[in-house]
């Protein structure tokens, strides 16, 4: 007898379904896929004890035939796909055939369906079938998770970080469907209700809990951008708040996720992602979507393009939307003059030769930049670009008159409608890093010879390492020279940079280089982050003493410059106080 045999049927569903089914959330997101792809409008999920002791998923969609319930709980039936090129033109969230087999061989399943024209419904449980009562749709119940796997269910977590997981799962739904009504209830008691919504922005403010989402749209050749964004002071550690979203299926991609956070420059430290939701909309042949059982994950045809092409389109819309102060709640806000629309002129095409469209929403941008009960100002006209670009600060700066400098530290500046605080340190530093990155990006970063080279004595792999990168600390506007085995000569520094100490900026050059950072690319991060660093060493400090006119020039100077609200770390550069709220606090 031959050592090699066939597995049992009910064993090779087993070993399948610890691909498929991970834990209660597994078989929440299978079912409400289901209940999607069988055209639901309304969905409720119910478990209990986080989905350990119960998971029903019950929708109003199409519903089945007794005929096709029966052969849907065998593994590879779908009605999903017919041929293998059909996998390059998905439009449905499952396709594989495995999600009901593998669910029922791990637990104790019970599906009720019924057809709009069928007199009665169907009821399988056990693999036999029987006659139900049930209006139009499908119900799935799943009890006893893992009973026949202890192994497995050992595994899983406490009741409430399950529930947590099935919550996520819901909406990950929600943010890809906003036209279906998603119910989840814990317990018996409804925990969250996604009422259907007119538009994925809609759905995005209403489910994750941030008012100042920033809208973003673009198009660059096939691919279509819709992002909607928090602002770089509610990011958090980690991209757990970042939700992604490929042609309306929610994915785990580290790399798009950095990219995402990438457009916001060097705002965001490393390792710090925005909250919001991104849809990204490709051709189907463009991603390939069969990669893993679970379908989270994805491969895209031309990746690097991909995601250099979502830095550019997003950083062209947030970086003028974040340069606007957020407006409190009892003022009429300042409006940018009308424009045309803003549209990048040096991102390169992905993957076709076509012009960019990126656009920000100028309503929704800034009514999210206004607390409840603020009421959204009109509208600008947008249409065809123009160098200003539909966020451009280019006046409102100017605007400030200069008052005081309080503790060589603040200034003091009086707007049409409230003071204004305005960090002198943060200030400088953003327009040092604005000018300093326009120079790197196009190669003309100017250099300010010194009058006597300094020496910075390095360790033998620093000095091998700057040797090595000659060229990219020319380009960032540091001149040196090899003085010896281990210590260098500084011959420039960006001119813009000129009191900063030669030394400090060779350091931080080295900080960056020690790390392996891909200084050489544009719109790198690691560019960024050496070019803050450099900008904040080389502008004005706290407790600098400034004359009014430098002041002055200063607050100006932000006009136009992109994230002019916040310094390249992220720090806000100014603080607005309504004129109303200083009258209420003394009480006129």
């Amino acid at each position: 007898m031959g050592k090699i045999h066939r597995l049992a049927s009910d064993l090779v569903n087993q070993i399948a379904a610890g691909e498929v089914v991970e834990r209660p959330a597994s078989i929440v997101k299978e079912l409400v896929e289901n209940a999607l792809d069988a055209g639901a409008t309304r969905v409720r999920v119910d478990v209990e004890q986080g989905g350990l002791e119960l998971v029903r998923v019950s929708d109003d969609g199409e519903g089945m035939s007794r005929e096709d319930a029966l052969l849907a709980l065998e593994r590879h039936a779908t009605s999903k796909i017919a041929a293998f090129d059909d996998l390059a033109r998905l439009a449905t969230f499952g396709f594989r055939g495995e999600a009901l087999p593998s669910i029922a061989s791990v637990s104790s399943l019970v599906l009720v369906t019924r057809r709009e024209d069928d007199d009665e419904g169907t009821e399988i449980a056990a693999g036999a079938a029987r006659t139900a009562s049930r209006a139009r749709g499908t119900t799935v119940e799943v009890r006893e998770l893992f009973a026949n796997v202890p192994a497995r269910r050992k595994f899983l977590k406490a009741a409430p970080t399950e529930a947590a997981h099935v919550g996520e799962v819901v909406l990950h739904a929600a943010l890809a469907r906003p036209d279906v009504t998603f119910v989840l209830a814990r317990d018996g008691k409804i925990a969250r209700e996604h009422l259907r919504a007119a538009s994925r922005r809609e759905r995005a403010v209403a489910s994750l809990g941030e008012p100042r989402l920033v809208a973003c749209r673009g198009e660059r050749g096939p691919l279509h951008l819709e992002a909607h964004l928090g602002p770089p002071e509610r990011a958090r550690a980690g991209a757990g708040s970042l939700h992604l979203l490929v042609n309306g299926r929610p994915v785990r991609d580290r790399p798009l996720a950095r990219a995402v956070a990438q457009a916001y420059g060097s705002v965001l430290e490393p390792g710090r992602f925005p909250i919001g939701v991104v849809y990204v909309d490709l051709p189907p042949e463009l991603v390939d979507v069969n990669v893993h059982p679970q379908k989270s994950e994805v491969r895209f045809d031309d990746a690097r393009a991909l995601f250099d092409t979502v830095t550019r389109e997003l950083f062209a819309g947030l970086a003028k939307v974040f340069a606007i102060p957020a407006l409190g709640p009892s003022s009429r806000p300042w409006l940018p003059p009308p424009s045309r629309g803003y549209v990048p002129s040096s991102a390169p095409p992905f993957p076709l030769a076509e012009p960019s469209t990126t656009r920000s929403v100028i309503a929704d941008d800034l009514a999210a930049l206004m607390p409840p009960p603020s009421a959204a100002p009109e509208t600008s006209p947008s249409g065809a670009a123009g160098d200003d670009g539909l966020f451009s600060t280019r006046g409102f700066y100017a605007a400030l008159r200069f008052v005081a400098q309080v503790r060589g530290t603040f200034l003091v500046c009086e707007g049409e409608d409230a003071l204004y605080v305005i960090d002198q340190h943060a200030a400088d530093e953003r327009r040092n890093f604005d000018k300093l990155r326009r120079a790197f990006e196009t190669r003309a970063v100017a250099v300010q010879k010194l009058l006597v080279p300094e020496i910075v004595e390095l360790s033998p792999n620093e000095a091998a390492a700057l040797a090595e990168h000659e060229d990219v600390a020319l380009r960032l506007g540091v001149e040196v020279r090899s003085a010896g085995p281990s210590s260098v000569a500084v011959h420039g520094v960006p001119a813009l940079l000129a009191r900063a100490r030669p030394e400090r900026l060779v350091r931080d050059l080295l900080a960056e280089l020690s790390r392996g950072s891909e200084l050489a690319r544009p719109f790198s991060g690691a560019v960024d982050l050496v070019l803050a660093t450099m900008a904040c060493h080389g502008s004005i400090r706290a407790g600098d003493a400034v004359s009014p006119e430098q002041a002055q020039a200063l607050v100006a100077s932000l006009d136009g410059v992109d994230f002019s609200g916040h310094c390249p770390h992220g720090r806000p550069v100014l603080l607005r106080i309504p004129f109303t709220e200083l009258e209420r606090r003394v009480g006129r």
